[in-house]
């Protein structure tokens, strides 16, 4: 029985990065000979087993073939008999490949160790092209890397576009995309998580309403970057530069879908994008099942988002609608949430990355003028029900008519 390290915890160390998560493979055992070590089995598809002390993965060395579509579409074959080599060949990229023992001796056969120094993101095998899961973890790979230069390499490029116009993506269960996308939203770079899936073909497959807007022109004096697709990315960058939660970043790759639908005779101009836009949200919200807090922060900011750039010239009365939309007394975050991904909107026009955003503070400084309006005085007075809902209007309307004059 021989363990040796592999993938990611290998690929870090040699980077220099810290490593968290170790995956451990076991060759020349028997499943038996693991569980009379003490080892828990994890794995109903195939052989994985928890180590009795610390609870890291141990597999088995194994093999596998494509039986069938997508990700789950494979038969795997575990036994003493299966190498290091024939292990690693069936893993995506050549730097998840790597493999070193408890002396960190590399065992390196697909030059995963080179490709770290040209800084290349490169597939193993052919049989790359049989899972289309590798599609979105090669994109997100290339999120978490740009930073250090990493790039696709074309051959494997290529792969990934053979990939997207097989049909193949569409097997993907919405479980398995939502995990690949709500990582590669988390990286450093998450912009360039979307560009690869557009360079290769699957954007147009997996979110066909945030493809359509490459190409699609917004008025220049408000978006020097001209591109409804280029102002998504640059709004995704700043989100990740301003370390924005899961739940701002899906609302800012989400929140312009309703220009992708505006009559081309009607360019630059997108009226009302806001309201059309909101059943391109709702689909993309369904077809990956994002989280509940996910999909209502994305509708609320694909709604409200320019109320957000005007909030200094609403009137009192929109003011207070736009608060009751939020129902900021009761969820507060989600209000808070909504102001950053405005900003991260604002923010994300060329040139205008540093420019100041008045609306965040004012929006905030209106909030709490609405939830300072006390509940206990109109209920002295006899308020209740409907009429104590009423009374509760008006008075903030009057908060905020107050607050108004004074900002």
């Amino acid at each position: 029985m021989q363990i040796y390290k592999v993938g990611g915890a290998v690929r870090d160390r040699l980077l220099g990065k810290p490593v968290t998560d170790i995956d451990w493979v076991v060759v020349g055992a028997t499943a038996d000979e693991m569980l009379a070590k003490g080892f828990r089995p994890v794995g109903a598809d195939f052989p994985v087993f928890l180590h009795p002390k610390t609870g890291e993965e141990y597999a088995l060395a194994r093999t596998e073939r494509k039986s069938g579509r997508g990700y789950g579409g494979f038969t795997f074959h575990a036994s003493p008999e299966v190498t290091l080599e024939e292990d690693l060949i069936r893993r995506d990229l050549t730097i998840n490949a790597m493999a070193e023992d408890d002396q960190q001796n590399l065992t390196d056969p697909y030059h995963g160790q080179r490709d770290l120094d040209d800084r290349v993101l490169r597939h193993v095998s052919p049989a790359f092209a049989e899972d289309p899961l590798r599609v979105l973890r090669v994109a997100r790979f290339a999120a978490r890397y740009a930073g250090l230069g990493f790039t696709v390499a074309p051959e494997t490029l290529e792969l990934m576009r053979e990939l997207s116009e097989s049909g193949e993506l569409e097997a993907l269960t919405a479980e398995r995309s939502w995990k690949e996308i709500s990582r590669a939203l988390m990286e450093d770079q998450p912009q360039v998580f979307i560009q690869v899936l557009r360079d290769c073909g699957a954007l147009k497959v997996l979110m066909p309403e945030v493809d359509a807007l490459f190409g699609v022109p917004q008025p220049e004096i408000h978006h020097p970057e001209i591109d409804s697709g280029i102002h998504t990315l640059s709004v995704l960058e700043q989100s990740a530069l301003h370390k924005q939660p899961l739940t701002v970043r899906w609302a800012c790759l989400l929140h312009d879908l309703g220009k992708g639908l505006t009559p081309e005779e009607h360019w630059p101009r997108h009226i009302a994008h806001e309201h059309t836009g909101l059943k391109l949200i709702k689909a993309v919200n369904e077809r990956f099942k994002a989280p509940k807090d996910c999909q209502e922060l994305a509708l609320l900011v694909g709604q409200y988002h320019t109320h957000g750039h005007r909030a200094l010239e609403l009137k009192a009365s929109t003011l207070l609608e736009l608060l009751q939309s939020f129902d900021v007394y009761r969820r507060p975050q989600r209000f808070e949430e909504f102001i950053v991904a405005c900003e991260m909107d604002a923010r994300g026009r060329k040139g205008l990355e540093q420019r100041s955003y008045p609306q965040a503070d004012y929006l905030r400084g209106a909030a709490n003028a609405a939830r300072g309006v006390a509940v206990q005085p109109l209920l002295e007075k006899g308020f209740k029900g409907p009429e104590l809902g009423e009374a509760l209007k008006r008075e903030r309307l009057k908060a905020l008519k107050a607050y108004k004059e004074r900002a």
